[in-house]
């Protein structure tokens, strides 16, 4: 199947977005929502940020204060025996876990969906006790009007799923936790479903279970139940470790398209995608054997944390598919794919 990566790619990199503050640096911009917006293409970007300061031989985490609305630093020297440093994106000290960067979201607009004009704040930064280690992954579902923005809260108490909307994209309304820890990876459906709203979910179970995609509905947004699991881990295959929604679903013809992330013990991760049934999209018509997408490019297999392909967000023009993806956990990227070549490319269940 032929996915076109742009020639420009990578078309936003950490240069490209100023810090939210001068003592800080910006280490990835990525895994970006994506919508249309006063006739341009948006992407919500998720930048991530760590203090300049940081010396060579320690680990620092950035931590939102809540109640003061500081950002505080969190150190430990190399030498300490409770130290563990499993990648460049955490370390563990004494049982417990932190990020070494605190993420925000910023608004990046375009007229050619190439090239981009970053704004120079963010638009929706760390506030809440659920927010203390940042803001992650969003995805943005229009909805008669408003925008609803589902993203990943972190802070010491878990990664849970929070809702936030907005009808400007300058003022944005909090409405909490919509799933609590750990359920992420959440993308709600573009229209109401036999009078029902319906999110894609990925609940990450501790002790029995496997990281699949879930499905949920919900009269209002806010309660959801009916809880079902849609896909799990294959072994031996490119998804043998976990799979997650990632683009926001796409109606066709044939039913519900959902381009979704997978990863294997290697935490190598590729885009895939599954068919849905129209009127129930709890049901599973097909889905993908092989990648759509998998690491190849530099930029995609080299970063902040390698061998990663990740989307939060795409585009539809007729059938043309435009899905704007993170490589790395570093830079945003896009590749354009035709519907058609996507449904031809599924295995029916």
């Amino acid at each position: 199947m032929k996915i076109e990566r742009f020639e420009q790619n990578p078309i936003i990199t950490p240069k490209d977005v100023p810090p939210s503050r001068n003592d800080f640096e910006v280490v990835g911009t990525f895994n970006a929502g994506v919508t249309r917006f006063n006739g341009k293409i948006m992407l919500l970007m998720r930048v991530a940020e760590r203090p300049i300061e940081k010396k060579q031989d320690e680990e620092l985490a950035p931590i939102l204060n809540h109640q003061t609305g500081q950002i505080e630093y969190f150190k430990v020297p190399h030498n300490h025996p409770d130290l563990e440093i499993p990648d460049s994106r955490v370390f563990f000290y004494k049982k417990n876990t932190y990020l070494t960067s605190i993420s925000h979201l910023r608004i990046a607009t375009s007229s050619d969906g190439i090239n981009f004009n970053v704004e120079p704040v963010p638009a929706v930064f760390p506030q809440t006790r659920y927010e203390t280690f940042g803001l992650e992954d969003p995805r943005i579902t229009l909805i008669e009007n408003t925008y609803y923005i589902t993203c990943k809260v972190v802070s010491d108490l878990g990664i849970a799923t929070s809702l936030i909307t907005t009808s400007d994209f300058k003022n944005f309304k909090r409405h909490g936790i919509i799933f609590c820890p750990e359920n992420i990876d959440v993308v709600i459906f573009p229209e109401k479903i036999n009078g029902l709203f319906y999110a894609l979910t990925r609940p990450v179970p501790r002790s029995l279970g496997s990281l699949g995609i879930w499905i949920a509905s919900s009269p209002d947004m806010i309660n959801w139940g009916r809880h079902k699991c849609l896909m799990s881990p294959r072994a031996g295959m490119y998804d043998s470790a976990r799979l997650g929604a990632s683009c926001v679903p796409i109606k066709t013809a044939r039913g519900w398209l959902e381009i979704y992330h997978a990863a294997d013990e290697n935490n190598r991760y590729c885009l895939a995608a599954c068919l849905l049934d129209i009127e129930d999209p709890s049901k599973v018509i097909a889905y993908s054997n092989e990648p759509l997408m998998q690491p190849q490019a530099d930029y995609e297999i080299n970063g902040f944390f390698g061998n990663v392909i990740f989307s939060c967000g795409a585009t539809v023009d007729d059938e043309i598919i435009t899905i704007y993806y993170g490589a790395a956990d570093c830079v945003i990227a896009g590749a354009k794919v035709k519907i058609t070549d996507i449904l031809n490319h599924l295995e029916k269940v």
